[in-house]
């Protein structure tokens, strides 16, 4: 037995955000097959994989870090792995290849 096809008046509307900010309810980090992992240690905080992250899933957080020189910042960037879909984006802008491209293991 077939299905009838709704008629376009019977269809919702789509493209319609019904409630703002609801896509921080959607986790969409588990789908990916590699994910970045920043080596504090030769980030230069340029910032440039915050700015090219599409989610946006790398973070700047207010935490204090030093280098093994001495050399401090006074922010750390993270990646939230929540959101991060494993594009690979920050990792080929990371000029001083900071970034870590490692597979994903569940």
């Amino acid at each position: 037995m077939s299905k009838a096809l709704l008629g376009w008046r019977e269809l919702k509307p789509g493209g319609i955000i019904e409630e703002p900010g609801n896509s921080s309810k959607r986790l969409t980090g588990d789908w990916r097959t590699f994910k970045p992992v920043i080596n504090q240690d030769k980030c230069t905080r340029c910032l440039r994989c915050w700015i090219v992250c599409p989610e946006p899933a790398i973070s700047v957080v207010d935490k204090q870090y030093s280098w093994p020189n001495g050399r401090s910042w006074k922010f750390t960037v993270e990646v939230n792995y929540d959101y991060c879909k494993g594009c690979g984006m920050c990792v080929e802008e990371c000029e001083p290849k900071a970034i870590d491209w490692v597979e994903e293991v569940k």
